[in-house]
């Protein structure tokens, strides 16, 4: 095992350190197997015992078992992993006795592929039995970690056939986990340190109508790990009072403006509400009042397809609604339903508030989950839904829309469909890469590790990012190099510039489009530098523009388009364009405003362009004809039309339902100009 082995010394090392900061009064044992040395108590005692070598015995977990555990032996001979199973049990008896029933365990790390000897007495799998009856008697469970990625020319396979049978015995004997791990990435994550209590959410009735409810429990299914919370501490306790806590308490004084000598009390205080540029203020019994408090209950809304529930739609962490544990008919009537909706392939639509007087109302999803095992009911997940306000709409134009000069060959899409199919996680007839049930959180990962050192070295500088974790941030190496060729062939079918760092603005400019191909097949000609030269500079000092002005309006409109804190901005800017040209040409008079109108206009189409809009400026225009073409403004759309200001057709929007040759037959020709 001496390839796998840094693995295993960051994963058995990341076990002790989490143990440091979860479970400090934890008690550890540390023994190897397959070392040239042996040392063991059993070895003296009875004999036979041999390459077993504890190195440290049961205590409480400190720093030094991760300093061991992070510099393994390599041993010289193979491993007898049933040699090292006694040995262990041999030292939880001793250690604990009759005691401590059930919160006994063992983790085995182990190849699994030579072979163990015979016993003096019986056969292997009687020696399975007999220890499995000691480790159901005492409790002791067993997580037996065989870490094998593939087998090579030099494995038996009938004696790794054999251990895989043995190991597994131990499973269905007593309380043993056997997982197999053939990724070193999947290694970090395959036993669990941090055992969690599943604490239910909620306990009560599933009210499919006013004359049927189920009675359900929730449990939290997935839930997010967290950094550990980092607390205050002093040193200003005097070095020789053992019993100080170090601990350092907060406290806040709320002082007048008015007079900054004064503390105001509590009473005296109320929370507000800004409104504008106010301040609203709320009391206590006024927010009790006005507060909404629903009754605790769990309400079936309706039934919809599958298909309209979409994976991006979940909200939170996942939700398991169980039957009520004991009740036969509930655990039927759980079973009917989940059944009957994966047969009809539909979802359920919840209403639920967890407790009472929760604030908030919870719609979201109910999924049926069919039992694999006879012995666990079938069950229900739930995942939170969102309201109006919580979907963010992200409008991007399709690619279809940019000019053929501008889209893929057949050599260059077919490199592309390459490229994607290569990076896929779970090749055909190939294990899936990064697990999410074995694969760790590298941020945490990184984290204990740094701790660990700053434990030992306050001043310790951080580390590179170790190898393992490296593996699940980084492309793997190996995995690159075997498909060179698919990456060379991608990048040779695209022209690769080097893109130049710009500085940094504090506004961003419209998302930069081209325009698309006119009918000759040429590309129109690119406003960028256009819209940025009429857009307000984007220094520190420049102010947001929030309306349209009558001095510069093509300037405020795309100082308004350009804006991003809000997706406001654009609708609004369109409508106050709309209105601000009917408004100059109802104030004409014998076409003094008819120029700025025809800018305004220009303005307009190109931003109903860049942002995919062409019906509002299609219909702006039509109606704007229908309305003015039988008065004296009629002149209006003549130099609208020698401008060439169009109808946006289809070529230039894809959105659009006008075609090229339908795009200005409505506006009149322009007079031609006299001599």
């Amino acid at each position: 095992m001496h390839g796998v082995l840094p693995e295993i010394e960051t994963f058995c090392s990341m076990l002790v350190q989490k143990k440091l900061i979860y479970s400090k009064t934890d008690e550890v044992g540390i023994v190897f197997f397959g070392t040239e040395d042996t040392n063991n108590e059993l070895e003296v005692e009875v004999g036979g015992y041999e390459h077993v070598f504890v190195q440290r015995k049961i205590e409480v977990v400190n720093g030094h078992m991760v300093e061991d555990l992070q510099n393994l032996p390599r041993g010289t001979t193979f491993g007898d992993f049933m040699d090292a199973i006694v040995v262990g049990m041999d030292m939880l008896i001793k250690k604990y006795g009759p005691t401590n029933k059930g919160k006994q365990r063992l983790c085995l790390i182990t190849d699994a592929r030579h072979p163990i000897k015979d016993p003096d007495e019986g056969t292997k799998e009687d020696q399975v039995d007999t220890i499995s009856s000691m480790m159901k008697a005492r409790g002791v469970r067993m997580d037996c970690l065989i870490v094998r990625e593939k087998l090579d020319g030099n494995a038996n396979k009938s004696i790794v056939d054999e251990n895989d049978r043995l190991l597994n015995h131990f499973s269905s004997r007593t309380f043993a986990k056997t997982i197999y791990v053939g990724r070193s990435t999947s290694l970090l994550g395959a036993v669990r340190t941090r055992n969690i209590s599943p604490v239910t959410i909620y306990r009560g009735d599933l009210e499919l109508s006013p004359a049927m409810k189920i009675k359900v429990w929730v449990y939290k299914k997935t839930s997010q790990e967290r950094l550990p919370t980092l607390k205050k501490y002093s040193d200003k306790a005097p070095p020789t009072d053992k019993f100080a806590t170090h601990e350092v308490k907060v406290d806040f004084e709320y002082k007048s403006i008015e007079d900054p000598n004064k503390v105001v009390p509590p009473e005296q205080r109320i929370k507000g509400y800004r409104y504008g540029p106010q301040v609203v203020p709320i009391s206590l019994n006024e927010w009790e009042a006005v507060r909404f408090k629903p009754d605790k209950s769990v309400k079936l809304l309706g039934f919809t397809d599958a298909s309209n529930i979409m994976r991006h739609y979940y909200m939170k962490e996942v939700n398991v609604f169980i039957p009520e544990p004991g009740n036969s008919k509930a655990i039927l009537a759980v079973s009917a339903l989940a059944r009957a909706m994966k047969e009809m392939n539909k979802v359920a639509i919840l209403r639920c508030v967890w407790r009472n007087g929760q604030g908030s109302v919870v719609v979201g999803v109910l999924s049926p989950n069919i039992s694999s095992q006879e012995n666990i009911p079938d069950s229900f997940y739930f995942n939170v839904l969102p309201f109006a306000e919580d979907i963010r709409e992200f409008q991007f134009p399709s690619f279809s829309s940019f000019p053929s000069s501008q889209q893929p060959t057949v050599e260059q899409q077919e490199a592309a469909d390459n490229l994607v199919k290569m990076l896929d996680l779970k090749p055909s007839g190939g294990e899936e890469a990064l697990l999410p049930d074995f694969t760790p959180n590298p941020i945490l990962m990184r984290f204990y590790h740094v701790l660990e050192l700053k434990s030992r070295n306050p001043d310790a500088d951080v580390p590179p990012v170790d190898r393992c974790l490296k593996r699940i941030l980084e492309p793997d190496s190996e995995f690159l190099s075997q498909n060179k060729p698919t990456i060379d062939r991608f990048g040779s079918q695209f022209e690769l510039k080097e893109n130049p760092k710009k500085k940094k603005s504090s506004k961003r400019h419209w998302r930069d489009r081209q325009l698309t191909s006119n009918e000759d097949g040429e590309t129109a000609k690119d406003d960028r530098s256009e819209i940025r030269n009429s857009n307000v500079t984007n220094d520190s000092s420049a102010v947001k523009v929030d309306k349209i002005g009558n001095s510069t309006p093509v300037q405020d409109f795309n100082a308004m388009m350009a804006r991003r804190d809000s997706p406001e901005w654009v609708s609004r800017a369109l409508r106050e364009m709309k209105n601000y040209i009917n408004d100059i040409l109802e104030n004409s008079y014998e076409g003094d405003t008819f120029l700025k109108a025809v800018d305004c206009l220009e303005a307009l189409r190109r931003g109903c362009i860049l942002e995919q809009e062409p019906k509002e400026f299609n219909q702006f225009l039509f109606d704007l004809y229908e309305k003015w073409k039988n008065t004296d403004l009629v002149s209006f759309f003549e130099l609208v039309s020698s401008k060439n200001i169009t109808l946006i057709s289809k070529t230039e929007a894809e959105d659009s339902d006008i075609m090229d040759d339908k795009a200005k037959i409505f506006l009149p020709k322009s007079k031609p100009s006299s001599q």
